[in-house]
């Protein structure tokens, strides 16, 4: 098993293939300290790391207990106690103190990993892990806390959280309750993190860590276009390929801290969970408390090692349902095409379009229920507008069926026009604090999904549309952020619980959607990538990337979210050109090369299209057929950044049995290059040759990555190709 007890040492031992992660207790109060996390050793302790000194006096007879623990690297740090780095437990008791500080009681460790009540988190059976049970407590609270740690067999990740119990006498109200911390000696570390707004998410940013406070976090409700609940330490001289970096990474979708301090001896603390500011969660008797899980990566192999890992645990080990390892059908979303003026016919022209070209599925976007003909009316009114579908959603989909295509449909269950039938009806569902008017965005406001009767209300409606009609996919969207944060049915001391209570109850509902239409493909969206986070991946197997579909805006956008995500996760459309979003014009083969390692689709009027265009989509199907299960199974690497070199972009991908390569190529900008590009390659066979399907040149793996493909100059900008490599 991959995690082990040293009684003699009292150190704990987690293992991954190339990691070692050991605790050790300290002191005769059994204090949980970290000693080591970094490329795997044999030792079962590295306590000298502690910096206790050779006498190792308790600390109760040191007469220097606080200086101790301002520097002592903890496993799950309370608050008050002398540590002031931040905390991962901080609580308030009815008399109004503060201070909490943990020791340990007991250990667990078995095969397999427990599921997380009511929360998104990975899983695996005994073959795939092995899970450590730490129990410790604040014994003057009569506060239990259970650090739960899941080591992966053939991952370097441990997942890690917290449960927190209270089996004193009296309430106590949780005031942070972080999900994992990692305390290290700073090894001239830069911090990695995904930054970016509406329709440029997440965009990767490297900065030198620097003394204090720094990371990310949304207080937006969810985790954001802004930020992602991500961070990175890599060594400074770290790159793609070489190098130690050690992630963090939320499996959650509210409000989150991310962040990384280097404290005054030059020690470095690593937090991850839900923001503390906006929660306080009251935990009477009797009652317990489960932090999300942190998923932590360590790679001694660069960028690589880390995104590898991360893409493999969340394909095989958090995405779920039958379509976890199902080619994605290629669909055609009619928004960019007709936004709210459609009707069936139309929507019928643009199928037998589809069609015609071996599209597989049509998803009728915004605008098909209540009276919405403009976004600012009628959500929350979810059943089907006769006027302008005739016979409704069933007589759409037969007919969309009839021409052998799939249909999907876009809903926003989390929001409530005020005109609209169910906020007439029902005022309170909407999030608001009394006598105070609520604010609004895009001209709604938010549902309080905290409440079972509401999310009841909402689902029984989704339910008897997707019971009508053959729904085969569902797009799930949410376009604001949560203001005004108040609860009509939680009492004063509970308001602190609403965000989170908000976040349980719209995985409540996805949760009961998949059970009762377990064929469902879902896919997340919140005004494109607002909450492209791994969460929803346990939930949707696929998220829209982002709601700008421009193809070179999205080479960045796209490179953030594949420096996490398996590239079998991101929605990716041809779209209209000039781009909805900036205006820009690209040709439409270079629209389909971008979008072909995602979920491919098209989000533009086909029956608009030229013949030219029109003749390129069965090859662009054709394309995706072939190479896209190499992109969205196979391992992914970044060969260039057109956000690093301004001219250019690759990425690569190769099969798991190292038989197939892709390269997908864009020239971005021409500059003054005399040379041809030279792409060395990466992750190939180094004894198996390889034929080029462009050019039929024959190599050695080794050939092919060391001393690199050569791509002829381009003359016109925003070009490029797509080459598969196949063993011979």
């Amino acid at each position: 098993m991959s995690i082990s007890y040293n009684e003699q040492e009292r150190s704990f031992r987690l293992d991954t293939p190339g990691s070692t992660y050991l605790i050790n207790l300290v002191d005769e109060e059994g204090f949980l300290c970290h000693a080591y996390y970094g490329r795997r050793i044999p030792d079962d302790t590295m306590r000298y790391l502690l910096r206790l000194g050779p006498d190792q006096r308790p600390f109760r007879d040191s007469g220097q207990q606080v200086g101790l623990f301002d520097a002592l690297p903890m496993e799950y740090p309370g608050h008050g106690l002398g540590d002031f780095r931040e905390s991962c437990l901080s609580l308030e008791t009815e008399e109004g103190h503060r201070v909490c500080g943990l020791t340990y009681v007991s250990h667990r460790i078995y095969g397999g990993k427990p599921a997380l009540p009511g929360l998104p988190a990975t899983y695996g059976g005994e073959e795939d892990c092995a899970t450590l049970e730490l129990r410790c407590r604040d014994r003057f609270l009569g506060l239990e806390v259970c650090l739960l740690y899941t080591a992966f067999e053939k991952l370097d990740v441990i997942c890690r959280s917290a449960r927190i119990e209270n089996r004193g006498e009296r309430p106590v109200t949780l005031t942070a309750a972080l999900s994992a911390c990692l305390d290290m000696d700073n090894r001239d570390f830069d911090l990695i993190t995904l930054h970016g707004s509406w329709a440029y998410e997440r965009m990767i940013q490297r900065r030198p860590l620097g003394w204090g406070k720094q990371g990310v976090s949304s207080l937006r409700g969810i985790s954001s276009h802004q930020e992602q609940p991500f961070l990175a330490l890599a060594e400074r001289a770290a790159t793609q390929e070489h190098g130690q970096v050690y992630a963090m990474h939320l499996v959650y979708s509210g409000n989150f801290l991310a962040q990384a301090e280097m404290s005054q001896q030059g020690l470095l603390r690593a937090v991850i969970g839900i923001h503390p500011q906006d929660f306080a969660w009251r935990l009477a008797p009797g009652e317990s408390f489960q932090t999300p899980e942190a998923v932590l990566a360590y790679s001694h192999t660069g960028l690589d090692g880390m995104t590898h890992a991360l893409h493999d645990l969340y394909r095989n080990h958090l995405t779920r349902g039958p379509w976890r390892d199902k080619p994605r059908p290629s669909l055609v979303n009619n928004w960019e095409a007709t936004y709210f003026d459609f009707d069936t016919e139309k929507l019928l022209d643009i199928a037998r379009t589809a069609a015609g070209r071996g599209i597989e599925m049509l998803v009728l976007d915004d605008g098909w229920f209540g009276r919405r003909n403009t976004d600012d009316n009628s959500l929350g009114d979810w059943f089907v507008n006769e006027k302008k579908l005739p016979g409704g959603l069933k007589y759409l989909a037969d007919e969309v069926n009839k021409l052998g295509m799939k249909f999907g449909l876009w809903v926003e269950p989390e929001m409530v026009s005020p005109d609209s039938e169910l906020y007439r009806a029902h005022p309170d569902y909407a999030l608001q604090i009394p006598g105070r008017p609520p604010m609004l965005s895009r001209t709604q406001l938010v549902l309080d999904f905290s409440r079972q009767e509401v999310r009841d209300c909402i689902y029984d409606q989704l339910h008897k549309v997707l019971s009508e009609a053959n729904i085969a996919y569902i797009k799930w969207d949410m376009n604001r952020a949560l203001t005004d944060v108040g609860g009509a049915c939680l009492p004063p001391e509970q308001q602190g619980e609403l965000l989170h209570r908000y976040v349980l109850g719209v995985y409540e509902l996805q949760e009961r959607l998949l059970r009762d239409f377990p064929d469902l493909l879902l896919e997340n969206c919140a005004s494109g990538g607002g909450r492209f986070d791994p969460g929803m991946l346990y939930y949707s197997p696929q998220i829209w990337t982002s709601d700008n579909t421009d193809a070179i805006d999205r080479l960045r956008i796209q490179e953030g979210t594949a420096l996490l995500y398996p590239l079998s996760t991101m929605g990716a459309h041809v779209a209209a050109c000039p781009s909805h979003t900036n205006g820009r014009v690209t040709p439409f083969a270079t629209r389909g090369l971008v979008s072909l390692p995602g979920c491919f689709g098209y989000e533009l009027d086909l029956t608009k299209l030229t013949e030219e265009e029109l003749a390129m989509i069965p090859g662009q199907l054709e394309n995706y057929r072939k190479v896209g299960p190499v992109f969205h199974s196979g391992d992914y690497y970044r060969l260039a950044s057109y956000g690093e070199n301004g001219e250019y972009d690759a990425l690569m991908a190769v099969s798991k049995d190292r038989k197939t390569a892709v390269i997908d190529y864009v020239h971005v900008m021409s500059r003054q290059r005399r040379r041809d590009v030279l792409l060395p390659l990466r992750g190939l066979d180094e004894t198996t040759r390889y034929r080029s399907g462009e050019t039929g040149e024959i190599r050695s793996g080794a050939g092919w990555m060391y001393g690199g493909m050569l791509l002829p100059r381009m003359e016109v900008d925003f070009l490029g190709k797509l080459i598969v490599l196949e063993a011979v």
